[in-house]
């Protein structure tokens, strides 16, 4: 199976044309039919239109913080999904605050949405748990409140070993699933089955730290440990450190510098300025390749896959 992160915007403070304001899909298709998606800047639906993404698909959207170029395009996102067969809840994350804006958003252009809406404003510490994935939040170091989210997928059991339970005289049916599941099965002959001895090596889950906007700042070293993909802002060239400080933003080799310190196995820069045409893209990342060699730069509709380890 694969983690597929789809990067829908990733320009810093206004669209320009050549990016879009922040939006990342996390597509868990496979795992659980679903997308998650990571801040909703302005005309975040539009971008939509233009990949196999469906609203309806839609099931958690996690906002790292309250600046217009990561929410404005959430309640229009939100309107549209009713018209477009979403009829299943939708949770919404972000900081304090999230909530009213949502609800006076939905109230004053009087939105009815066909599907329940669930908002939850985030503190740090795990904000989501099931059986497949789990989410953390920590605060950064921006202006306003902003955080980052690490999403770990959980392990997975081995694959079935089918031809050696075969050969041990099972056969298949709803006792390869209990083995698959990791149960005790005792047959009909009393023999005992220990599920360990038919699965092959556990399957390491993978996982994925997207942060906000944010200075360089020791929890976002934490959020991004040993990651497979660090999402970090580098909305600043290197040479740039004292103006990303005072406008609460990262360079290209603080970014980096975190992914070095957080062994992070990937580093993708987003959120990058304007002031940086395509042609100053490749510096960027030569820049951050100084301090962390396996660095990419985020583009609009770039995807990026994470397959099974």
């Amino acid at each position: 199976m694969i983690v597929d992160i789809f990067f829908l915007g990733t320009g810093a403070g206004m669209p320009a044309k050549l990016r879009n304001v922040t939006s990342i899909a996390l597509k868990l298709l496979e795992e659980r039919g679903a997308v998650w998606l990571f801040d909703a800047g302005e005309a975040t639906q539009h971008q939509i239109l233009h990949t196999p993404i469906k609203p309806r698909r839609i099931e958690k959207i996690f906002i790292t913080h309250l600046h217009g170029d990561h929410i404005y395009g959430l309640p229009g996102l939100l309107s549209s999904r009713s018209f477009q067969g979403g009829e299943s809840e939708v949770t919404v994350y972000g900081p304090k605050g999230i909530k009213d804006y949502i609800h006076v958003s939905l109230s004053i252009s009087q939105t009815y949405l066909k599907y329940p809406l669930v908002v939850i404003e985030i503190e740090e510490g795990i904000i989501f748990e099931d059986e497949q994935f789990l989410v953390e939040s920590r605060r950064l170091d921006h202006g306003i409140p902003s955080y980052g989210y690490r999403i770990v997928e959980k392990d997975r059991p081995g694959t079935l070993l089918a031809d050696k339970l075969k050969e041990a005289g099972v056969q298949p049916g709803p006792i390869f699933r209990k083995i698959k599941n990791g149960e005790a099965v005792t047959l009909d002959d009393g023999r005992t089955i220990d599920p360990t001895e038919f699965l092959g090596p556990e399957q390491k889950g993978r996982v994925v730290t997207i942060l906000g906007d944010t200075r360089y700042c020791e929890n976002a070293i934490s959020l991004a440990i040993n990651a497979d993909l660090l999402v970090h802002e580098a909305t600043f060239s290197a040479h740039e450190e004292k103006l990303a400080h005072d406008y609460f933003h990262s360079t290209t080799h603080q970014a980096a510098d975190v992914a070095k310190k957080a062994h992070s196995k990937l580093l993708c820069l987003t959120h990058i300025s304007s002031r940086y045409d395509r042609n100053a893209w490749q510096e960027l990342v030569d820049e951050a390749k100084e301090v962390f060699p396996n660095t990419d730069i985020a583009e609009d509709f770039k995807e990026i896959k994470l397959p099974l380890k």
